[in-house]
């Protein structure tokens, strides 16, 4: 049989080189990586907020939430690149995306991590590249329509071109950073979903509780990893959205604000490109939590089935009857799963099926014992992120945002 190879699938990482800051020895690639996040991060917006102030334009041109809007931006860019300055000292992005474990693991998980490598720059454009043609279309339009009334140096035409070009280039880049980052944490925590869905294969064969037990403090030691690395990220993040959107509640609302698409779009897309960032990270959070958390019931069934089979030796009339209701259930259950939209391998209502050799009932009350005491997860300070609390908070950011929408595009 032929040995399928992911040996460049998995290694040709140089795609993803460009999206490290590069923060190596030399001091130089240093010194131009920190020169273009101060000037796109700090001084072009605060450039721009102080020169197209624009108090004196009419009721179309007014900017009366672009400090809200730069500040937002810049304040969660900034985060991103210190961030990724940190990986980028640390580790190479083989170690970051734990590329380096993968001799131990079976074809099917390195298949999933090449498939998710490949998918991770579309994904990336696909939220980056929208908001971005949003965004041009709003700051052409606010120059061309209010040529006459924005400041400009010598020309109108020159000076408003040049300035427009590096009002898109910061915001592109700021918007660039903080999606990075959480692109990184959804490639990231998404392969490590292989590597559950793998090992609940165990309980589907004759296992040794020893290498079981094994197997899942490697996968709880790698969540507890990413979970350290990322918590900052995460808990500022959460912050800052939540801080911005209460801000442009706030500021929205106040007697005599102007809001419409042409004052509030821009604060209106900033407070969407922020969400959809926040979006990425908690359900990522929740989902590889939940699926690590799925282990422990799995677990269990499988104690349960096992200690029901030890049961059913009592004669052939129960060895027949307890066939004939497994069978019974287990085309149930195949039934209901075509009905179901996306099937949770870690999470169905079939029996796992039991060799005549099992495991000790003591040896397999221990692993289910040890499961249900340590959960893994996604956890921020010991906080465990699960979904209850992360749709809880989802819910609030996205009421928030839609409400700023509807009040931008003049429906309510």
């Amino acid at each position: 049989m032929k040995t399928i190879s992911y040996k460049w699938d998995i290694d040709d990482t140089r795609g993803f080189s460009w999206i490290f800051v590069d923060q190596s020895s030399n001091i130089w690639k240093a010194g131009v990586s920190w020169t273009v996040f101060f000037v796109f991060t700090i001084c072009v917006p605060l450039l721009s907020h102080l020169a197209f102030q624009c108090s004196t334009c009419d009721y179309h041109h007014r900017r009366p939430y672009d400090l809200l809007v730069q500040s937002s931006l810049s304040l969660l860019s900034s985060i991103s690149f210190i961030s990724l300055s940190s990986f980028s000292r640390k580790y190479s992005l083989r170690r970051l995306l734990f590329l380096d474990k993968m001799s131990h693991l079976s074809d099917e998980v390195r298949h999933g991590y090449s498939h998710q490598l490949q998918r991770a720059i579309k994904f990336f454009c696909a939220f980056v590249i929208p908001c971005f043609i949003v965004n041009a279309t709003y700051k052409i339009w606010w120059f061309i329509s209010g040529a006459h009334q924005i400041p400009y140096i010598t020309t109108a035409y020159l000076s408003h071109t040049i300035a427009c070009i590096l009002l898109l280039a910061s915001w592109l880049y700021r918007t660039s950073l903080f999606f990075l980052l959480c692109m990184l944490f959804k490639l990231t925590c998404s392969m490590q979903i292989f590597r559950l869905e793998d090992f609940a294969k165990v309980f589907e064969n004759q296992g040794d509780v020893g290498l079981i037990l094994m197997e899942h403090l490697a996968i709880r030691r790698t969540l507890r990893i990413i979970s350290h690395r990322f918590r900052r990220f995460l808990l500022s993040t959460l912050i800052l959205v939540t801080a911005s959107q209460f801000a442009s509640l706030l500021v929205t609302t106040q007697n005599g604000s102007l809001v419409n698409i042409s004052t509030a779009g821009e604060l209106a897309l900033c407070s969407t490109t922020l969400v959809s960032g926040l979006f990425i990270c908690l359900r990522t959070a929740a989902k590889i939590t939940h699926k690590a958390q799925s282990v422990t019931s799995l677990a269990a069934k499988w104690h349960t089935c096992a200690t029901v089979d030890s049961f059913d030796d009592m004669g052939p009339a129960a060895s027949i009857t307890s066939e004939t209701s497994s069978s019974s259930y287990l085309q149930m259950d195949s039934e209901e799963e075509e009905e179901e939209g996306e099937y949770d391998k870690l999470d169905n209502t079939k029996l796992v099926p039991i060799y005549k050799h099992t495991v000790s009932y003591q040896k397999r009350q221990a692993l289910v014992t040890y499961l249900e005491n340590n959960k893994a997860g996604i956890t921020v300070y010991g906080f465990m992120l699960d979904r209850t609390y992360l749709h809880t908070i989802f819910a609030l950011e996205m009421s928030l945002t839609l409400w700023l929408l509807n009040k931008t595009i003049g429906f309510s």
